[in-house]
């Protein structure tokens, strides 16, 4: 499996917990775990998109 199919895969799973975590912190009234799973899910976009750039440099 190449580097940019695994850090696809990562930042997707990473994207979904972020997703989560957020969602249990609205549901929950905790500011500071919506705050996290925010953060998470953007950094699982952020590793998503490079594992796809990265799928393209190696072409």
């Amino acid at each position: 499996m190449s580097t940019g199919t695994k850090d696809e895969i990562k930042g997707k799973f990473h994207e979904v917990k972020g997703k989560a975590k957020q969602v249990a912190g609205q549901v929950t009234d905790n500011p500071k775990l919506e705050a996290e799973g925010q953060v998470e899910k953007l950094t699982g976009k952020i590793q998503k998109k490079v594992g796809q750039v990265e799928k393209v440099l190696e072409k």
